[in-house]
């Protein structure tokens, strides 16, 4: 219990304060609700649109997980073949770097003439802003193993496979998960900002749909209770990675066994 308020405590006293200087500002500068809602309005607001904002949540969790499963496979099978030859590495990372500085929201629009406006489009968007973190950290864990051991294993005669088994492959995987966390909140975004250019209303919206369309119609209090849950979805995301890394890490891996420091 102790250990759950020292980690949540801080946080929540934060947004607290946020919260208490977001209406304190809002009533001494009466700020019109179009420029800026307090946060009962916004509450309100949540509760009056839940089931728009139900729906949102719902396509853009569908798209983001779509779009970061893509990602975590291309990713990974990409470090691993990178990693099995220096030469493929010279040839190909350079072209996942100019990937990775490619705007979304300038592509986006080409999804749209190839795949239609719609999920396939929006999964896109998301899969191209993910994949990058993925495929560089663990291709960075892959080639970053000690060659001391490899040799030592290939002394003992151990083939390629088993190197790939019992070295590198536990040694690629803190630098995977950090991949994951990043990757994780960045499938969200590229989500968000693919609705926001290419997707679709109606049953298909996602909260990025909504953002665009609440602020065209000066809604600015749907506009943040949109906000809120997507940021609330981009931690979900994170914190799942970071449950996930403590889940398969946690009992041999100095980053996540709980020492005194």
């Amino acid at each position: 219990m102790k250990r759950v308020v020292e980690l949540i405590g801080p946080p929540l006293l934060v947004l607290l304060i946020v919260v208490g200087l977001w209406s304190l500002a809002v009533r001494v500068l009466g700020l019109p609700a179009f420029v800026l809602p307090g946060p009962a309005r916004v509450f309100e607001t949540a509760i009056v649109e839940s089931e728009r904002l139900t729906t949102g949540f719902r396509n853009t969790l569908i798209a983001s997980t779509v779009g970061l499963a893509a990602a975590t496979l291309v990713g990974v099978f990409g470090a691993v073949i990178l990693s099995t030859s220096r030469v493929l590495e010279r040839a190909l990372y350079p072209w996942a770097v100019v990937l990775q500085t490619v705007p979304a929201v300038a592509v986006a629009p080409l999804f749209v003439l190839w795949v239609g406006p719609g999920l396939v489009s929006v999964v896109l968007v998301a899969f191209i802003i993910a994949v990058f973190p993925i495929l560089a950290n663990t291709l960075m864990g892959l080639v970053s193993t000690d060659p001391a051991l490899i040799d030592l294993l290939r002394m003992q005669g151990a083939g390629r496979v088993a190197i790939f088994r019992k070295i590198r492959l536990p040694n690629s995987l803190p630098y995977f998960f950090t991949g994951m966390r990043i990757s994780a909140g960045l499938a969200v975004i590229g989500t968000i900002v693919g609705e926001m250019v290419v997707g679709r209303g109606g049953a298909e919206a996602g909260l990025g749909y909504y953002v665009v369309f609440s602020a065209t119609q000066l809604k600015t209090d749907f506009v943040f209770a949109t906000i809120i849950v997507s940021t609330a979805l981009g931690i979900a995301f994170f914190l799942a990675m970071v449950g996930l890394s403590s889940l398969v890490m946690g009992r041999w891996h100095e980053s996540e066994l709980r020492l005194d420091r």
